[in-house]
């Protein structure tokens, strides 16, 4: 069973379970900030799998629909959740509904209500660290805490530490300190905890799979809140100027999402993954001003880019994965490379039809509560 199977990833997750031989049955409320509305009747990602599953409408804070979705459930896959840290920063009842008391709602189902459940594999998030690993001449390994408002404000966007001078970014690794920046990443990890901790005592194996910044054919051209990819696409296709924050150096680990189906099979299907945690991305890290100017020449547009200086709280200056224990345990390396992966995007974004650009009214929002400066 996969919770948000009608979504970006769930979808593309469902269909490859489905070619390898399992049932799927996919619990999803068809959120119109992704799907847009009439969702049953125009969403591309709901349409793909249509049909196809078992599909139950419903929501992760509703016991029924839980219920009902887990009855004969061998696994659950839990991807349903608010996503997007700029949004979480003042939507904070409803992340912690979704996120918290949903996954708390089908803890409390497991503990309490006779199932056949075996498995829970979560959907966590690179969001849970914050900042990162860095190494530090002085200090050694280190990890920065949330930037300061005050440094970005005169465009000291760098992450520092008290009693280093300078420091070297580094792969993040599982062991890394957890600090996250944002509401999202908070609620990420208490999934995370809420989980691992219970699926033990009740004898269910449990895997949490930090994803990257996942891409690819698919995901939502019509959310301004979430996915660099899909918001810089929405604004090249309306003609308008691509908006960079900070000083376009902010760096992401983009994973395709063909990677993170196959990264998520392995860990459904192998018992070395049981009750462990796993970075999933690409272990590249690749800075937004190349985004931009990698876009813009597969569109072959010529509206160009402004980098603004602007900023957002919440927002976490680089990271990308070390995925040492994932290839050892699983054998996975990623397929796809970037520019294989944005090729595949843009010419699928090329068939779609153009969204309405509102990233300015997203950023408007946060701008009223002094959380985009």
């Amino acid at each position: 069973m996969v919770t948000g199977g009608a979504g970006f990833i769930g979808s593309n997750l469902s269909l490859e379970l489905i070619k390898q031989g399992f049932e799927v049955t996919v619990l999803d409320n068809l959120s119109p900030q992704i799907h847009g509305e009439n969702a049953e009747e125009t969403s591309e990602l709901f349409l793909n799998i249509k049909n196809k599953v078992k599909y139950i409408k419903g929501t992760v804070t509703s016991e029924e629909d839980w219920v009902k979705a887990i009855e004969g459930q061998d696994i659950i896959v839990h991807y349903a959740a608010e996503t997007g840290t700029g949004q979480s920063m003042y939507q904070i009842t409803k992340y912690v509904d979704v996120n918290i008391n949903g996954t708390a709602i089908m803890l409390d189902i497991l503990v309490n209500k006779k199932n056949t459940v075996k498995k829970v594999v979560l959907a966590s998030s690179r969001a849970l660290y914050g900042e990162g690993k860095y190494f530090s001449e002085e200090l050694g390994f280190v990890y920065p805490e949330a930037r300061l408002d005050e440094n970005m404000s005169r465009g000291k966007f760098e992450a520092t530490f008290l009693g280093s001078t300078d420091l070297k970014l580094l792969a993040t690794d599982e062991d890394s300190k957890i600090q996250p920046a944002s509401l999202y990443g908070i609620t990420k990890q208490n999934q995370e905890q809420m989980i691992l901790t219970t699926c033990k005592s009740l004898g269910i194996a449990a895997v949490s799979l930090r994803y990257q910044n996942v891409y690819g054919p698919g995901q939502s051209l019509k959310n301004p809140y979430t996915g660099i990819l899909s918001i810089f696409s929405t604004q090249i296709k309306n003609g308008n100027e691509i908006n960079i924050f900070e000083d376009g150096l902010e760096s992401r680990d983009f994973v395709y999402i063909s990677d993170v189906v196959d990264a998520t099979i392995l860990a459904i299907k192998n018992e070395k993954a049981d009750n462990k945690i796993y970075n999933v991305g690409s272990g590249v890290a690749t800075n937004v001003t190349t985004v931009a100017e990698t876009l813009l020449n597969k569109y072959n547009s010529k509206v160009g880019y402004k980098i603004t200086g602007n900023y957002r709280l919440g927002d976490i200056r680089h990271n990308f994965a070390d995925l040492n224990r994932i290839k050892r345990d699983m054998g996975f390396t990623p397929k796809v490379n970037f520019e294989q992966g944005i090729s595949q995007f843009v010419d699928w974004v090329n068939q779609q039809k153009i969204e309405k650009d509102i990233n300015k009214e997203a950023l408007e929002e946060m701008r009223e509560k002094n959380l985009y400066k």
